[in-house]
C-alpha cells in the first residue's frame, strides 16, 4: 500500500473529476422539488447573487460539493508519518482470530439458511 498525502484542494479536484466522470455517462436531467421557508430561500438567493449564479446553479453546486465531501469523508483519510506506520503495521499484523470470530465464521450465512 502506498502512503497518500493530498492537500484539500488536490483531494477535492480529484474527487470532483472522479464524480464528473461517473456522472458524465448519464446525461438525462431530472428535477428535485423542495419546500423551504421564505427566509432560507432568501438566504440562498442572496448567496447566489453574490456569486453571480442563479438559485438553481448555487443549490446544485452546493449540494454537489457537500456530497463529494461526505463521500470523501467515508473513503479518504490522511495520516501523519507515525500514524501511517502504525496503521500499516496493524494491517500487516492482524491479531489472531479469537473464539467469537471463529464461532462466527463457522455459522452458515443468513442467506443460506
Amino acid at each position: 500500500m502506498s502512503k497518500a498525502r493530498t492537500s484539500s484542494s488536490e483531494g477535492h479536484g480529484a474527487a470532483t473529476a472522479a464524480v464528473a466522470e461517473r456522472s458524465s455517462t448519464v446525461d438525462t436531467k431530472g428535477s428535485i422539488n423542495l419546500r423551504i421557508e421564505a427566509n432560507t430561500r432568501q438566504l440562498i438567493d442572496d448567496a447566489a447573487a453574490v456569486l453571480g449564479k442563479t438559485r438553481t446553479e448555487f443549490m446544485i453546486d452546493s449540494a454537489r460539493r457537500q456530497a463529494i465531501d461526505v463521500l470523501l469523508d467515508q473513503r479518504l483519510f490522511v495520516l501523519d508519518s507515525e500514524r501511517y506506520k502504525a496503521f500499516m503495521h496493524a494491517l500487516d499484523n492482524p491479531p489472531a482470530p479469537g473464539p467469537k470470530l471463529r464461532s462466527l465464521l463457522r455459522r452458515a450465512p443468513a442467506w443460506q439458511k
